[in-house]
């Protein structure tokens, strides 16, 4: 019995199921429905045998398009023909946007009418189901049965048949095909749906704000494109770590993912492993700290990075001091990290024209200097400096990855504290010497004082 594709059914499935279990004794059994359908199924029917069945994603979706009235009613008039696809046709080959359409309230017509484009209203069963052309339970589609000569097998619309008569009842047949059968209404709609997700809607703007200094009203930032560089700077981006306070910083990436971070950074990682000598690097970034999440998050964010990577003979030289303490090999690795895109012809162009060039480095306030020594660059000073010895080991547009033969470290200079109309910079010196000196001209200030007003002292530092 053909039919218009807008029916709609009422029973579930899991219902149908549950009765079928516990009346299985009896030779039949009906299903009540809201509609009151007189129709007896047989407990050896066809709808039966699709749910018990190796077809079980398409019985589920049976389930969600309620159409389980509709195809009682023709079983209960004629035999039936169902082109059922394959589990794996519908869990992994079909495109997850198109299934997430499906399965939508909203688009249960689509489904209906894709699911009663697999069933013809009559049985086509044995090996040679011959060329014909027939109806489907959706009056608008037709199915088209014809040999595959280069196979040698039989297909419907194109798709192949893989097991003809898979299961058979003596109300319907169920024929096993390679792929879901996809109606071109179907597949209009879901082009239609899928161009309108496409178009951006107008976001709401909420209130305008208030500076409270000024009374004037906030100005919006400008507008940037997507891909920008974010506007905040990297630090404000970073994780917390034991010597940072950031706050988060989402860059114009964020969500909607226009760099790919998390793969960028696998693939820097793995050519550091294959271009040999910076094993424990990579080491130190994916198991020893967190780094390489770190880094996959800030470049997904539209921040770029250059890793200065000491090779494998550098790492050997740490000592077990430089190692213990908490979060030491974080920091090491953050004086390596420098949050610019530079490759080796850059750099080396910049010391050669200014001789000295100063990098900001992940950990604050340190910087890494670089200068031109023996036609390549130089980082850091003295003994604790290390050479650009393989260049560009890695360069993508987002992660540049140069490698150095020396690990690095802050260079420490000398503590000064000096009174409130200098600034005060705190270095390394020990702080017992500058609570001497500013005690001394205390004590110096307080004896002229004294002396001025014809009193004598009785500190030994006045006599």
């Amino acid at each position: 019995m053909a039919m218009d594709c807008g029916i709609y059914g009422v029973i579930k499935l899991r219902t149908f199921f549950t009765f079928f279990i516990l009346f299985l004794s009896t030779s039949t059994f009906s299903l009540s429905s809201s509609s009151s359908s007189n129709v007896q199924i047989n407990s050896n029917s066809i709808l039966v045998a699709l749910l018990d069945s190796h077809y079980t994603e398409l019985a589920e979706l049976v389930e969600k398009a309620m159409l389980l009235q509709t195809l009682e009613d023709t079983v209960g008039n004629s035999n039936i023909t169902i082109f059922a696809p394959k589990n794996e046709a519908l869990e992994r080959d079909l495109d997850p946007d198109f299934k997430t359409f499906l399965l939508e309230p909203r688009n249960l017509k689509s489904l209906q009418t894709l699911l009663m484009s697999h069933i013809i209203p009559t049985r086509i069963n044995g090996s040679e189901p011959g060329s014909t052309r027939h109806k489907t339970l959706c009056l608008q589609h037709h199915l088209t049965i014809q040999p595959n000569e280069t196979s040698q097998q039989w297909t419907v619309n194109g798709a192949k048949i893989l097991h003809l008569n898979a299961v058979t009842r003596p109300d319907g047949v169920i024929h096993g095909i390679e792929r879901l059968l996809i109606p071109r209404s179907v597949q209009d709609d879901f082009n239609r749906r899928r161009s309108l997700v496409s178009i951006a809607a107008i976001k709401p703007e909420g209130a305008p704000e208030v500076d409270p200094r000024t009374h004037r009203l906030k100005k919006p930032p400008p507008p940037q494109n997507p891909g920008s560089p974010p506007a905040l700077p990297i630090y404000d981006a970073l994780a917390p770590g034991p010597s940072l306070a950031p706050a988060p910083a989402p860059g114009p990436g964020g969500p909607h993912h226009h760099f790919n971070g998390d793969a960028q950074v696998k693939d820097f990682i793995q050519t550091l492993i294959h271009y040999g000598g910076y094993n424990e690097m990579a080491d130190i970034l994916v198991n020893l700290t967190s780094l390489a999440t770190e880094m996959s998050r800030l470049v997904s964010e539209g921040y770029v990075l250059t890793v200065l990577a000491p090779n494998d003979e550098a790492m050997a030289k740490l000592t077990t001091d430089q190692l213990s303490e908490p979060g030491s090999p974080e920091q090491i690795m953050y004086y390596h990290l420098i949050p610019e895109y530079q490759t080796e012809e850059s750099m080396y162009n910049a010391v050669r024209r200014f001789g000295k060039v100063r990098y900001d480095t992940l950990r604050l306030p340190h910087k890494v200097d670089a200068q031109e020594a023996d036609g390549s660059v130089k980082f850091g000073h003295g003994d604790g400096s290390a050479y650009l010895f393989d260049p560009d080991i890695y360069t993508d547009g987002r992660i540049s990855v140069q490698g150095i033969d020396g690990v690095l470290f802050p260079h420490q200079e000398e503590e000064e504290v000096v009174d409130k109309d200098v600034t005060r910079t705190r270095l390394g010196q020990p702080g017992k010497v500058v609570v001497k000196q500013r005690r001394g001209k205390l004590l110096e200030t307080a004896c002229w004082m004294l002396g001025t007003f014809g009193q004598h002292s009785r500190f030994t530092s006045c006599q």
